[in-house]
């Protein structure tokens, strides 16, 4: 996911003055998580006027992803390309580039997760708004069809239960 923060956050440490140095390391998905929640504050900031978080509705989230899409790296083909619905376009096309659906997913995913971490309350996340759960999958089926794949969810497989049925072993 593209981040407005590209600065690398150095490892936590315990203090210098220690004789034996330990480093916590801060998982990937948390790392991320943060950025992205600087990445939005910042936007909340820039935000004209600005829009503080208890103000944030999900037509701002709405407004941030379509934002977002300007640093996009999917090729989104329009229904008047020529390509649309090729999974290989055999040529380059002025189709634009967009975010692909997986990465505004999983980004609204971690948003959700900043959110309640940082005191908001479950009910008044704008990130799971239904606007915005409707936006996700309005790019993800449009995204499928402009490129001839089609979404499917995937199924879980079952496990079969054994039984401890003394008469099954007779």
């Amino acid at each position: 996911m593209t981040s407005l923060d590209h600065h690398q956050q150095p490892p936590l440490s315990s203090s210098s003055s220690s004789s034996t140095p330990t480093t916590c390391t801060i998982s990937r998905y948390e790392n991320q998580k943060r950025r992205d929640w600087t990445t939005f504050g910042q936007y909340l900031n820039n935000h004209r006027p600005p829009l503080t978080l208890n103000r944030c509705s999900g037509a701002h989230v709405l407004e941030f992803l379509r934002y977002l899409d300007q640093f996009g790296k999917t090729k989104v083909h329009t229904q008047h390309c020529p390509f649309y619905g090729h999974p290989n376009p055999p040529a380059p096309c002025p189709c634009p580039l967009r975010q692909a659906w997986g990465s505004l997913d999983a980004l609204i995913g971690r948003l959700r997760a900043a959110y309640e971490e940082n005191g908001g309350m479950p009910e008044m996340n704008p990130f799971g708004a239904r606007a915005v759960r409707l936006y996700l999958r309005e790019v993800r089926d449009s995204q499928s069809k402009a490129r001839g794949i089609s979404y499917e969810k995937k199924k879980r497989k079952r496990v079969p239960q054994l039984t401890n049925n003394a008469s099954n072993l007779i």
